[in-house]
């Protein structure tokens, strides 16, 4: 499965990581992975190559700004509950304590790609750029 790829399902590759568990952030020069282990033998990393907005009780937490590293961590040890994928949204994961957004504007793009989700057993794969499926509106 890749971007822009005919068939492609909106949220049906993002939203396999229900029930699993954010146990690792990694920040990478310009970039950040987030590693996700649970109920499979799956382990799937998120690498956002736009840095994602962090919710946390209603308030949010960007890159840069004071705060943002720890509130990127603190989300280490959480559930994931429920995914969202669609224009406009992004992509929205929401664990049992916040939530991490990737939804960028196009000021904010770095380079070809927003985001890749891999590491599942079956091989499955997306990546996300400006201009295709969920972020079609970035052109």
């Amino acid at each position: 499965m890749a971007g822009g790829s005919p068939g492609y399902e909106p949220n049906e590759l993002l939203g396999r990581l229900v029930g699993f568990r954010l146990y690792s952030v990694q920040f990478v020069m310009d970039y950040v992975q987030l590693h996700f282990d649970g109920p499979s033998q799956d382990m799937p990393v998120l690498n956002c190559d736009v840095m994602p907005v962090v919710v946390i009780s209603g308030r949010s937490f960007t890159d840069g700004l004071p705060g943002y590293a720890q509130a990127l961590r603190s989300l280490i040890s959480g559930t994931v509950m429920h995914t969202e994928e669609a224009g406009g949204i992004g992509l929205r994961i929401e664990l049992d304590n916040g939530s991490v957004v990737v939804n960028p504007a196009l000021a904010e793009l770095v380079g070809p790609e927003i985001a890749m989700l891999n590491g599942f057993t079956d091989r499955h794969w997306m990546c996300w750029r400006p201009g295709e499926d969920s972020f079609e509106d970035l052109v």
